[in-house]
């Protein structure tokens, strides 16, 4: 990535939508992580997903305007989050990334951001 350019720069909208979408696959085939969504549509979270993922990565600011501050901490403390459902969560997100053409610099830098923040919502032993 050269210096400036974001990823949704890069990869755009279609891009950010279509890693959401394979995450959601893959959340599909883990009963564990399946269960923190309540909802027989996964619909709404994909949305809720793919607008934080928008703001994140340089694109429309649309979860702010819907959603307001992301606070992940306060909106995940509800449930349960220890080392397991931290690695279910980043095989998925890893396993999407997989399937989106993302090039090498974008994925890298993607990878260690939801790195970073898997291991921030962790909170419990």
């Amino acid at each position: 990535m050269e210096k400036g350019q974001t990823v949704y720069e890069l990869i755009g909208d279609a891009g950010i939508r279509s890693l959401v979408a394979h995450f959601y696959v893959e959340v599909q085939h883990r009963p564990a992580l399946r269960a923190l969504y309540p909802e027989e549509d996964l619909g709404p979270a994909e949305d809720r997903l793919y607008w934080f993922l928008l703001h994140v990565f340089g694109g429309p600011h649309t979860y702010l305007e819907k959603r307001g501050h992301p606070m992940l901490r306060k909106r995940h403390f509800q449930w349960k989050i220890d080392g397991e459902m931290r690695r279910l969560w980043l095989d998925c997100m890893l396993t999407a990334m997989d399937k989106v053409d993302l090039p090498y610099e974008v994925r890298e830098y993607m990878q260690n951001y939801f790195i970073k923040v898997a291991n921030h919502m962790i909170n419990s032993a």
